[in-house]
């Protein structure tokens, strides 16, 4: 299901009707997204969708991605509440189930541009950030942006790349800028990071810097479909892939609106100490436990997971729904090994919600 990605590992492919970043890093007028150098929007000054109009936007995108995924709602789901809880999602999985698909399905949904890595051992920072080309014409430097100017970045087999590659996204992941040579530009709103992860060639992969892991809201696994959802996959696929046809159903400002509308979210002060105390418990039991950007991804997810059961304020049972996957992957056990799972259902398990 991947997409073959060109001598340089990039994909420049787009959405329908969506416009590429022109060579001088400049947004072309009317594609909705922050060029580089533009100011980000603040989710402050943009009207909000009421909760009803969020979670109805939802429901249609899982919809109409579905008709690409099969059996993988909870997948969708999870990307779609890193999408607005303004995130990145990290897959780790066995190649061919899926994971490019799903990208740029969702991305397709949105109307969004999208770029697809394929991260490899000689992938160098820049052909992810982009680099400076001396114009012999005018005698300056012009900026060539990379592909993590798009909505949608899809960093495949991130962890085939060694770290100074895997950290070229480290300032875009967390600050959606990218410096170059000194020059501070804007990444497009919205911006998302879906990295994939190889699980099954250790020895050929490179770990994924700490850093950089804390950076991912998300860590999720697709997982093999079951039968009956692999016997829909290949009647679907046989001819025409699905992937070719599929529309948008919703615009990037519905994206950014329903953002503002997470923002929007009560989180009351108990609600906020139980994460707090979520994650002090992973500090005391584990080697390395969960960061203060974890708490605040945790209480972004569980805003939007309050959206989607229609309220517009947090309850425990939000915070316990998204604790797993965004909790886990940031724990590290005594040695330094991953294995976080099991942290996370103590602390869920031994917190009382007060």
């Amino acid at each position: 299901m991947n997409d073959s990605p060109d001598a340089t590992g990039v994909d420049d492919s787009t959405a329908a009707g969506e416009d590429a970043i022109d060579a001088d890093g400049a947004s072309p007028a009317g594609d909705g997204a922050v060029g580089p150098g533009d100011p980000n929007p603040d989710l402050a000054d943009r009207p909000a969708l009421d909760v009803d109009a969020a979670a109805d936007l939802v429901d249609r995108l899982v919809e109409n991605v579905e008709s690409v995924i099969v059996g993988k709602r909870d997948a969708v789901e999870h990307v779609l509440v890193t999408l607005l809880a303004r995130g990145h999602l990290l897959v780790e999985d066995v190649p061919g189930v899926g994971k490019t698909t799903l990208a740029k399905a969702v991305a397709r949904s949105v109307d969004a541009s999208f770029k697809r890595v394929q991260f490899t051992p000689d992938l160098l920072p820049s052909d992810v950030t982009g680099v400076n080309v001396f114009n012999q014409r005018t005698d300056e430097f012009d900026f060539r942006p990379g592909p993590v100017f798009a909505n949608v970045v899809l960093g495949d087999e991130i962890n085939r790349a060694p770290p100074k590659t895997q950290s070229a996204l480290l300032e875009a992941m967390e600050e959606n800028q990218v410096t170059t040579d000194g020059v501070t530009r804007t990444l497009p709103d919205p911006f998302c990071v879906i990295a994939t992860q190889n699980d099954v060639e250790p020895g050929r992969t490179y770990e994924l810097p700490v850093a950089e892991v804390d950076r991912f809201t998300k860590k999720i696994r697709l997982g093999y479909p079951d039968v009956e959802s692999e016997a829909a996959i290949l009647d679907r696929t046989v001819g025409d892939h699905p992937i070719g046809s599929i529309e948008p159903v919703a615009t990037l400002e519905d994206v950014r609106r329903a953002r503002a509308t997470v923002a929007d979210v009560a989180v009351r002060e108990p609600v906020r100490n139980y994460v707090a105390r979520l994650a002090e418990y992973t500090r005391r039991n584990a080697a390395l436990g969960v960061s203060p950007r974890g708490s605040l991804a945790l209480l972004r997810t569980a805003q939007v997971r309050a959206v989607l059961d229609g309220r517009g304020y947090v309850i425990p049972d939000d915070v316990q729904t998204e604790a797993p996957t965004v909790l886990a992957h940031r724990i590290r056990t005594d040695a330094g090994a991953a294995g976080g799972d099991d942290v996370v259902a103590e602390a869920l398990d031994r917190v009382p919600v007060e």
